[in-house]
């Protein structure tokens, strides 16, 4: 990888718009592709370059970043017509940042390399939209070790720590069980804020009265105060990118044969609250025990 690799972004979302103009600021050339167009004119006009297609944002880049929803969408847009493996990868790395089902991810690797010969690095992080804008993100890396030692010095621009976790695979096995603690977390803090409001607390006060203690965690400081006051935009982390990871935690925790009561219940009192607010920010699930 060159010492200053060309990049390319495909996936411009709530995570890879705020990633993406940090590697611009960073001085990097990126290349980015989204499936809406409309999403990438804020970046442009920041200096990035817009593709045609994943295809030829790749095929002008030496690392190329994955943000996309899940793991249907990162087969297509690396598999399907115009898609990544259609273009020369040797000696190319991609970053996938997405968050996907672990077996697939280590499917997608191997079957990648095979159609061109560029490496795959699972690299789904932790840190939502804010840890995104600040840099503060945490990475779970899963792939060769050489591979994921080259690429340190570029995700250091976009987070804090980078852990290398196993082969691939492993790094999206390590969000899953990240995401059951953060999804076990969402539900309880939404119940506890909601009977907050009918003890007549002041709930805005609740995190700040916690911070600290035990009791304390990231979703409750980024996501009480929004739940205090009912205001839940602008869209930080969607209801259904959530129900998303819990239901790869189910479907793991089956392939395992280990049972995951909380997180199976946590995920059904979310799919509740899904069903007609999937795209809401998830400090809307205060409303499901405010009925």
């Amino acid at each position: 990888m060159p010492e200053q690799p060309r990049l390319a972004f495909i996936g411009i979302g709530l995570m890879g718009a705020p990633m993406t103009r940090k590697l611009l600021q960073a001085g990097y050339t990126v290349t980015i592709w989204n499936r809406s167009e409309h999403k990438c004119r804020p970046l442009t006009g920041a200096g990035a370059q817009a593709a045609d297609s994943a295809a030829a944002a790749a095929g002008q880049a030496d690392v190329v970043f994955l943000s996309l929803t899940d793991t249907a969408a990162v087969e297509q847009v690396v598999f399907g017509p115009g898609g990544i493996a259609s273009v020369a990868g040797e000696g190319k790395i991609l970053i996938d940042t997405s968050s996907i089902d672990p077996a697939a991810s280590a499917d997608f690797a191997a079957r990648l390399q095979a159609a061109n010969g560029m490496q795959w690095v699972d690299a789904p992080v932790s840190g939502g939209v804010v840890g995104a804008q600040n840099a503060s993100l945490s990475f779970m890396l899963g792939g060769d070790p050489g591979v994921c030692g080259q690429i340190r010095p570029l995700l250091s621009v976009l987070g804090a720590r980078i852990t290398y976790m196993g082969p691939h695979g492993a790094g999206q096995t390590t969000k899953v069980f990240n995401q059951m603690i953060v999804g076990c977390n969402a539900v309880v803090i939404a119940e506890m804020m909601a009977a907050a409001k009918r003890a007549g607390l002041d709930a805005a006060k609740i995190p700040e009265a916690l911070s600290g203690g035990f009791a304390d965690s990231k979703p409750l400081q980024l996501m009480g105060p929004r739940m205090a006051s009912d205001n839940f935009e602008p869209v930080q982390w969607t209801v259904a990118t959530l129900l998303k990871d819990l239901g790869n935690a189910v479907a793991l925790a089956d392939r395992l044969g280990q049972n995951v009561p909380v997180t199976e219940f946590a995920r059904s009192l979310m799919q509740q609250h899904g069903e007609q607010h999937a795209a809401a920010d998830l400090s809307s699930l205060v409303k499901l025990f405010e009925k």
